[in-house]
């Protein structure tokens, strides 16, 4: 279950009432649940225990070191898109066996980086980037593994802008482009192509599109076999969905149902990329009223978080529940729940029944663990938030919060 809930009329984090952490910490505040993370990994683990895999974290969705440990340290790798997620993945503990190399725009630097370190695969994204991937690990003499991302033109049935798996997206080859990418991957003489890979899109609540395409890359793997490629792993990315609103995701056991005969089959080592999954429902971000204000059409909440700090709803137009601190009998109103950012998009809901708060009431923005913090800024030179992992009864800072020092701090020439 997840670890956000009502003991009497105070919300708590698993054992942790949320107004101690905000009366600690101060507000805007990302309050993290451990006891969710490890149970959502059980969840996969258990789902694929019957077959060689390895569930490499999207640490995009969370980049926190003490959460890439923590899952680290339960056995996980990661699966990283920048030179600065692979730095942050080894500080946090993981070893560069278990890390994915994914991204459609890896810089010769970058992947410099990653050879060097000998991460475990590559996720080859075009025949351009194939190239430079030869290059480097040529003037290293080092081996570099790869697996193709196919773009399998699977409609994933998600928000268009985190679709990723049509023949419209920039990311992936085409199918009927593959066979000669692979040809070209086994002429490079420091190259080793032992996967195929592929990731159709976020936030799906329904896995037929995910087995569709297992099933298109499961044929590839075949006529890949029959050209003497070695293909050892089997990487279906991530993207598996949560509850938002009022979604009934189907998880990783009902996925595990559909594909796992498949992989079974084609004697593979599984690899999937889950981030949201993990990490999603396990965050909130916990923010202070600050004002009310009624205009004769609307009443708005303004609280002290804004779209830097969780910038979903204004990018997305996506859903968060809103929850009260501190539960009341007072009436529900429709209010506009606002943040202090000079954008008319800097909104977390619109035309939301909550019940009635004054200023300093606290509320929690719930499903806010994925794609938080890793996309915050600091626009309006407004400092980032803090961050608490809690764990049953106890809990820690593992990141301060950021002060107008930190804004200026690498800038020059004054």
């Amino acid at each position: 279950m997840d670890w956000f809930r009502y003991q009497g009329d105070a919300l708590f984090c698993e054992e942790v009432p949320l107004a101690e952490l905000g009366a600690i910490h101060g507000t805007p505040l990302y309050v993290y649940s451990a006891r969710t993370i490890r149970e959502r990994f059980a969840a996969i683990e258990a789902a694929y225990a019957s077959v060689p895999h390895l569930i490499c974290y999207a640490m995009k969705a969370n980049d926190n070191l003490s959460i890439v440990r923590m899952l680290a340290e339960l056995g996980a790798g990661v699966d990283i898109v920048s030179g600065g997620e692979l730095f942050r993945a080894r500080r946090a503990g993981v070893p560069a066996d278990r890390i994915i190399f994914a991204g459609v725009g890896k810089t010769r630097a970058e992947i410099a980086q990653a050879v060097d370190e000998g991460v475990l695969l590559f996720n080859v994204e075009s025949a351009d980037e194939l190239e430079v991937i030869a290059e480097v690990a040529a003037e290293r003499r080092q081996t570099a593994r790869i697996s193709v991302r196919v773009n399998p033109d699977v409609d994933p049935r998600t928000h268009p802008y985190i679709s990723t798996g049509l023949r419209k997206n920039k990311f992936g080859i085409p199918s009927d482009q593959v066979l000669t990418v692979y040809r070209r991957a086994r002429a490079a003489p420091f190259v080793e192509p032992v996967g195929i890979q592929m990731h159709i899109g976020s936030q799906l609540v329904q896995v037929q599109p995910i087995v569709d395409a297992v099933e298109r890359l499961a044929d590839l793997v075949q006529r890949l076999r029959r050209e003497g490629f070695d293909i050892r792993y089997l990487d279906i990315g991530g993207g598996l969905g949560i509850r938002y609103r009022d979604e009934n995701p189907e998880g990783p056991a009902v996925l595990a149902e559909r594909i796992l005969p498949t992989v079974r089959d084609l004697g593979v080592t599984l690899l999937c990329e889950p981030g949201r999954f993990l990490v999603g429902s396990a965050g909130a971000l916990l923010t202070r009223v600050l004002y009310r204000k009624e205009n004769g059409a609307k009443t708005f909440i303004i609280v002290d978080a804004a779209m830097n700090d969780l910038i979903r709803p204004a990018l997305y137009d996506a859903y968060h529940e809103i929850w009260p601190v501190r539960r009341t009998d007072e009436p529900s109103e429709v209010v506009d729940v606002v943040g202090p950012v000079c954008e008319s998009g800097d909104f977390f809901a619109h035309d939301r029944p909550l019940p009635r708060t004054q200023a300093g009431d606290l509320l929690a923005v719930l499903c806010a663990g994925a794609y938080g913090f890793s996309m915050a800024s600091t626009y309006n030179a407004r400092p980032r938030p803090a961050e608490v992992l809690v764990t049953d009864s106890t809990y820690r800072l593992i990141r301060r919060r950021e002060t107008y020092e930190d804004l200026v701090r690498t800038e020059e020439g004054l």
